[in-house]
Order: C-alpha cells, then sequence, then structure tokens
C-alpha cells in the first residue's frame, strides 16, 4: 500500500503580510464592522469608499486571511466574527463607535431603481400628477396596472393615488418597467450592516439597523405625548410653563364670562350701585 506524502507548502510571504494587516487594524480601531456588498455595483463601492475616507478604512480581504487574523488578535468575543465572513463581504475598521459608522452607511446609501421579482420594502405609490409620459402605447400599460390616467397638455397625467405593489411583495415585469418610466427609485443601495466589534468594550453587536428619520419621528412623538401629559397633569417645567400660565389666564377669563352671566340683575345693579358709591 503506498502512502500519499502530504507536502506542507509555506504560505506565501503576501498572505502573511495581509494578515498582520488586518490583525493591526483590528487591534488600532475602536470598531470593527463587517458589511454586504452582494449586488454592489464596482463603481458605487468605490464612491462609498470615496466618501468613507474620513470615517473608515475599507479591505475586502479573502475569507482564509480575515478569519486567520481574527483568530490572531485573542481576544474572545471577536471570533464570533467568523460566521459573518464569506464572500461579498467587506471589513471596515474605524474609531467611530459601532453605530454612528452604521448611520454614515445609511446616510451614503443612494436611491436605485426597481428589478422585477425583487421584493418590495415599503409599499411602493404611485402620487397623482403630470408625467413626461406621451400619449400612445403607454396609456394602455398604465391602465393594465389600475392607474386612472388622462391626457393633459399633450403629456400623461395620473388622475389617482395608487399603491402599485404592497410590502413584501414581488415586483412584476410590468411594474418595475412602469417605474423606471416614471422614474421611481424605491430601492437604495450601499454597504449593508451585518455585525460590528466593539475592541474598547471586547462587545459584539448583530442585526445593527439605523433609521435615523424613524428614530427622529418616534422621538417627537413621544414628546408630544409627553408634553401633552404633563400640561394635563399640571405639571411645572421650563418646557410647560408658558403653557400653565396661558392656560390658567384662559380659565379665569372663563369663569369671570360664566360667573356674570350667572348673577341675577338685581344684584348686578347693587353691585354696580355700590361700585357707584365707593368711586364717589
Amino acid at each position: 500500500m503506498i502512502k500519499k506524502i502530504e507536502r506542507n507548502k509555506p504560505i506565501p510571504k503576501t498572505k502573511l503580510k495581509s494578515v498582520e494587516e488586518i490583525k493591526e487594524l483590528i487591534k488600532s480601531k475602536n470598531t470593527i464592522l463587517i458589511a454586504s456588498i452582494k449586488n454592489l455595483p464596482a463603481s458605487q463601492f468605490q464612491e462609498i469608499c470615496k466618501n468613507l475616507r474620513k470615517e473608515a478604512i475599507v479591505k475586502v480581504p479573502k475569507k482564509t486571511i480575515s478569519i486567520r487574523a481574527i483568530e490572531g488578535v485573542g481576544k474572545n468575543s471577536i471570533k464570533n466574527l467568523k460566521p459573518y465572513i464569506h464572500e461579498d463581504i467587506a471589513l471596515l475598521f474605524s474609531n467611530l463607535d459601532a453605530f454612528e459608522l452604521a448611520s454614515v452607511l445609511q446616510s451614503i446609501k443612494t436611491p436605485a431603481k426597481a428589478k422585477a421579482g425583487q421584493e418590495a420594502p415599503e409599499d411602493i405609490v404611485i402620487e397623482p400628477g403630470p408625467t413626461e409620459l406621451l400619449p400612445g402605447p403607454a396609456i394602455s400599460e398604465l391602465g393594465a396596472l389600475g392607474l386612472r390616467v388622462a391626457v393633459e397638455g399633450g403629456k400623461i397625467s395620473i388622475k389617482e393615488k395608487k399603491v402599485l405593489v404592497k410590502k413584501g411583495d414581488k415586483i412584476s415585469e410590468k411594474a418595475a418597467g412602469l417605474m423606471n418610466k416614471l422614474n421611481i427609485k424605491p430601492f437604495s443601495i450601499g454597504f449593508e450592516p451585518l455585525v460590528a466589534y466593539d475592541t474598547k468594550e471586547d462587545k459584539l453587536y448583530v442585526g445593527i439597523k439605523i433609521d435615523a428619520e424613524g428614530a427622529l419621528n418616534s422621538l417627537k412623538e413621544a414628546y408630544a405625548k409627553a408634553f401633552g401629559f404633563a400640561i394635563n397633569l399640571g405639571y411645572p417645567n421650563e418646557e410647560t410653563i408658558k403653557f400653565l400660565i396661558g392656560k390658567a389666564g384662559s380659565h379665569e377669563r372663563a369663569l369671570e364670562v360664566s360667573i356674570k352671566k350667572n348673577i341675577p340683575k338685581n344684584e348686578e345693579k347693587t353691585q354696580e350701585t355700590k361700585s357707584e358709591e365707593e368711586a364717589k
């Protein structure tokens, strides 16, 4: 029986250098964030890297290099990054905290056109108003998708608001074609944060989703509810005191009107006479 002789090939110096580079970045930066770059066009990738120059260093190393670097750092929690190391991901190294970096990534996303077969992220709504479409086949295309239209000023105008695709539904080829014609871009493309590691706290953050607009709206709604509750409760502070004084003043005026309405005429005349005598 012939035994196979296994040859241990030395690791190329370029790979070793890459591993050491990633290790040094892990040790020197506060945050390591793994982001998906699947289906991201090369031009868009380069543009995002350019916009991130001040906030983060972006690397797209091979899977084996990333895993070797993570294993070589020695910290326990960082090893939990390994399941997220696969194809179509980028490593971001930054001194921003994980949520700040994720917020930056969200802010530099760009609108993208819809493609047939994609799932609608939200209700895709066609608003009423004029379009740049000329009368012709487009009229029947719009009608087939349930839109009410009319020709105004030589161009097609949409007469009523219409939910073209509901959230979670697949976008049809016809719907995608119409959105492209109307220049509606329901998607956004960019780096999608998957997981982040805080090197200082040795903590892992999974499923980072930043919705700055949604968070701001929630804060505004919570503030409005708290403010209304404080006013009804009569709780004085810097925010409510002016409104409480104004509310007290309006109640005083209403009470005066009510008292005057309920005073008998004879008593009212007596009070007027007393007032005149006191004045004399």
